[in-house]
């Protein structure tokens, strides 16, 4: 599973959701563990460094996935958004935050890849 600043395991590690991530994600790790094992060390320092909980990390790296255009991470993080309880209406909620920063475009497939992630489930 991941942890809560949403970062990926590697595969080497068994988790239950690495068929979810993605194949290049796994491809690279094992090609450089060293570097997702750097990844990972980082992400848990993040998830330290202030209050916020799972859930609401989860909700900003949906945004923050939206505005760097990162479709891949962005259906990996409306699925542990969805793990840590968020609802689909909360999820849609932070997608259309982007809406005026990010532009229509950007906002719509955001919203048509988080539906493909709801009805994928968990």
């Amino acid at each position: 599973m991941a942890n809560r600043s949403g970062a990926k395991k590697p595969p080497t590690k068994k988790s239950k959701n690495a068929s979810a991530v993605p194949q290049t994600f796994r491809d690279f790790i094992t090609k450089y563990p060293a570097l997702g094992e750097a990844h990972e060390r980082i992400a848990r320092a993040v998830a330290k460094a202030g209050p916020l909980d799972e859930k609401t990390c989860a909700l900003v790296k949906i945004g923050i996935c939206i505005g760097a255009g990162l479709d891949s991470a962005l259906r990996s993080h409306v699925r542990r958004a969805m793990q840590a309880g968020a609802t689909e209406v909360e999820i849609e909620q932070a997608i259309l935050l982007a809406m005026n920063t990010c532009g229509l475009p950007r906002t719509v497939a955001a919203w048509s890849w988080a539906h493909e992630q709801f009805a994928r489930g968990v």
